[in-house]
């Protein structure tokens, strides 16, 4: 796969994004073993750019990537790393956290900045995030820590996670710098960015949206959820036209619409799946179809 440039402001990035966030869910569990499996399954691909967050196996895995990256040999300069901050969660590791909250002031965004740094064993964060929309957040407080991390180097690139167009248009008012991207749950059953006006607002930015849970949890391949039977038969007759699976269909899909899919899973069979979708050139046509029949689905509005 070649790397495509995030938005006019952003960073060169692989049309595909692995992250590590259902690492919970590995059968295997989480450990430097399967953190590396992963890091080379990807890199051998053509995936080259990975999402991170602090607490994603419940504040484990950017420490241990950073390991499998040192052990790695890989240049820093030849992998995007992105990771979040801004969600906080019950763990023994955090003995002052009650309850799950949000955090985006200036001290939390700085010290989950500098943990990051030294967890991942780098010099700088291509691509940080506020992971979830903050009720009370000061916007001029946040953007002022954010610009700061960007001119002092150690941060290249901000964005958004989960904001809605208002949201996104608050945070952006205050800061002279770009955000360049806004992480999404978007995929077949959840369809509802394209119509509240979500994706337009990113790509009117000169940006593209990223697409987190592309396959909505593995609901699309769920033969036993009767809900979602229509979408999957018309996935499964277009995508025999094509010599494709349904899965890879649905990456497509998304991929047709600007959207760059975030793929979670701890398969690698279905990483596999993913980057070869980037190569399934889908007619208008067959991308309305399965548009229609989402949208059908759920009766969602179009």
């Amino acid at each position: 796969m070649e790397n495509i440039s995030l938005g006019e402001n952003g960073p060169e990035v692989s049309p595909v994004i692995y992250s590590f966030w259902r690492a919970l869910e590995d059968p295997d569990g989480i450990s430097y073993k399967t953190v590396q499996a992963k890091l080379h399954a990807c890199l051998d691909l053509g995936i080259t750019t990975f999402d991170h967050a602090d607490i994603y196996g419940n504040y484990q895995i950017e420490s241990l990537f950073g390991k499998a990256i040192k052990e790695s040999k890989i240049k820093r300069e030849d992998i995007v790393l992105s990771t979040k901050c801004g969600i906080n969660i019950v763990d023994s590791s955090r003995p002052d956290y009650r309850t799950r909250f949000y955090d985006s002031s200036p001290e939390h965004i700085n010290k989950s900045v500098e943990r990051s740094l030294q967890n991942l064993g780098t010099d700088y964060i291509d691509i940080l995030l506020l992971h979830h929309p903050d009720p009370l957040m000061d916007a001029d407080e946040t953007a002022s820590a954010l610009t700061t991390l960007v001119r002092r180097g150690i941060v290249k690139h901000v964005g958004v996670a989960n904001f809605t167009v208002h949201q996104h248009q608050l945070l952006q008012s205050r800061l002279s710098i770009p955000i360049i991207t806004n992480h999404l749950e978007l995929n077949l059953l959840n369809v509802k960015s394209i119509t509240d006006g979500t994706i337009d607002f990113i790509k009117q930015q000169y940006s593209r949206p990223l697409a987190w849970s592309p396959l909505a949890g593995g609901r699309l391949e769920d033969k036993n959820d009767e809900s979602t039977f229509n979408i999957r038969s018309t996935l499964k007759r277009i995508a025999t036209n094509y010599g494709i699976n349904e899965e890879q269909l649905a990456i497509a899909w998304l991929l047709k619409l600007g959207a760059l899919p975030i793929v979670g899973t701890n398969s690698i069979t279905r990483i596999k799946n993913a980057t070869t979708a980037v190569d399934v050139n889908l007619d208008k046509q067959d991308w309305y179809e399965i548009y229609f029949s989402a949208v059908n689905t759920f009766h969602q509005k179009f």
